[in-house]
Parts: C-alpha cells; sequence; structure tokens
C-alpha cells in the first residue's frame, strides 16, 4: 500500500537526483565494492537475523547481507533503484524485501533488527540527527550496526567540490561527509551505541578519463543530474575539471582511483 507520503518522497529532488541512473547506479557499486564488501564482513551476518540496509541503492549491501542466509530488507528513497535492486537481488534466499522508506522515518517497530547497515547512504540524509535517531530505534538491544561514509578530507571530498563548483544549488546546511569524522559520530550514536571505527581505502580500476566520465554521468545521479541541467559550454568545463581531477590517479595501466572511507562498528546499548 502507497500513502500520501510515500508518494511524496518518491517525486521529492532528493529520489529524483539519486535514481536518475536507474539500474547503472549499480555500476557505482561495483566501483566501489571493495569497501561494500568491508563494512558487510564486519556485520557478519548469520542465517535467521533480521536485516536491515538503508539506503540500498540497487541492493549491494542487501545482497551481501544475505550471503549466509539472513533475511534481509532495504529501503530506500528512489523508487527507479528499488526497481532495479529488485531486478538484481531475484536470485536470493530467502528473498530480499525492498522498501520505499526514508532513513529520516522508518516505517518499522522499534527494535525490529538484529543489524542494520548502511553504505554511503544514510550519510546524505538531510537531517543526520533524525537519521541516527532511527538507526538506534529499529536496532534492537545488542544489535549491530556498520556504516561505511566517506572521510572528509579525501578524495571523494576533492570530488564533490569539483561537482559543487559547477552547480547552482545551494550548499546543504550540514556537510554529509561529517559522517566520515569519528568524532561526529560519537555525537550523533554513541548514547545510544558503543561505537569502534576502522579506516579503509576503497580501490577502483578505469581505462581512462573518457571511460570514468561515461561510467558516472550513466549511473552517478549527482553528476548526471548536472550534466543534464547544464548548457553545453557550461559541461564542457566541468567536464575539463573532472577529467583534470581524475588525471591525478593516472597510471601506466590507466587509472587507480583511491577513496578513503570510515567503517563504523556499533553495538546497540
Amino acid at each position: 500500500m502507497t500513502t500520501h507520503d510515500d508518494a511524496a518522497l518518491a517525486h521529492g529532488p532528493a529520489a529524483a537526483m539519486w535514481g536518475i541512473g536507474g539500474k547503472d547506479y549499480d555500476e557505482i557499486s561495483f566501483a566501489i565494492s571493495d569497501a561494500l564488501a568491508h563494512a558487510a564482513q564486519r556485520l557478519n551476518a548469520r542465517a535467521g537475523e533480521h536485516i536491515l540496509d538503508v539506503a540500498t541503492g540497487t541492493g549491494w549491501s542487501a545482497r551481501n547481507a544475505a550471503r549466509r542466509g539472513a533475511t534481509v530488507t532495504g529501503v530506500d528513497i528512489a523508487p527507479d533503484l528499488l526497481a532495479a535492486a529488485g531486478d538484481l537481488s531475484r536470485h536470493i534466499r530467502p528473498p530480499i524485501e525492498f522498501r520505499l522508506a526514508n532513513a529520516q522515518q522508518l516505517p518499522f517497530d522499534d527494535g525490529a533488527f538484529d543489524g542494520v547497515i548502511s553504505t554511503f547512504g544514510v550519510m546524505f540524509a538531510a537531517d543526520q540527527a533524525a537519521a541516527a535517531a532511527e538507526l538506534a530505534r529499529v536496532c534492537r538491544s545488542g544489535g549491530r550496526l556498520v556504516l561505511a561514509t566517506w572521510a572528509p578530507n579525501g578524495a571523494v571530498a576533492e570530488f564533490f567540490g569539483v561537482i559543487a563548483h559547477h552547480s547552482d544549488a545551494p550548499p546543504p546546511p550540514s556537510s554529509s561527509l561529517t559522517w566520515g569524522d569519528p568524532a561526529h559520530v560519537e555525537k550523533l550514536l554513541g548514547k545510544e551505541f558503543e561505537l569502534k571505527f576502522e579506516r579503509g581505502i576503497s580501490n577502483a580500476y578505469h581505462d581512462s578519463t573518457e571511460d570514468i566520465w561515461d561510467w558516472y554521468t550513466r549511473g552517478f545521479g549527482p553528476l548526471r543530474q548536472l550534466v543534464q541541467s547544464l548548457p553545453p559550454d557550461r559541461v564542457h568545463r566541468l567536464r575539463r575539471d573532472v577529467d583534470a581531477y581524475h588525471r591525478h590517479y593516472a597510471i601506466p595501466a590507466g587509472l587507480h582511483m583511491k577513496r578513503e572511507y570510515l567503517i563504523t562498528l556499533g553495538r546497540r546499548r
């Protein structure tokens, strides 16, 4: 059953931006799949457990969490991503349930899940405090939380800076990259979870700047939407700067991208 709130969520600007890549967004997850695997291995979900993947995208981390037989639910704000997630996950047993939902108002009972995971997802919620409170609310006492979030200073922060330089959109009230700062995460989640932190570097490989431009303008919603909104001369300048950014990662074999991230491991008090 679709509610009025669900319909509004599905047609909101954030859903439109992230969903515009559709099934091609799965290629973005493939490029950072080492970090997604890192998070799932730390979650260590098992058969018989109920796991929630928040901001599941095309379901990559939901499928990772389901590998050993856990019952997994994935939620996202973008219907097009959820449709792709369902198509890509048909082989999983037990089946993964995908639902339209906002990380700031999850449609589940208190303590409904043995484990909660979010990989580069919940960090983009507009209201960080509300999203953090919901992560805690739906995780049972003694349950586990694992987050993968981009570092506030590093390759992804620089890339987002390039995109922001060419966008006319106002900056968000708070940076999503603060989720990559352990001190900030302690403020958001430390009251409800016993926290530990682990840093990692995601490695991705592309043939050329042309290859990665095509890859990300198809699947990565924020860049694809920006390209579609700009006149040709501004797209040319955007591509010039994106290509220059990626050339810093050139090696003889092509491009070797290195993206710093933080894994947050929590035990619900």
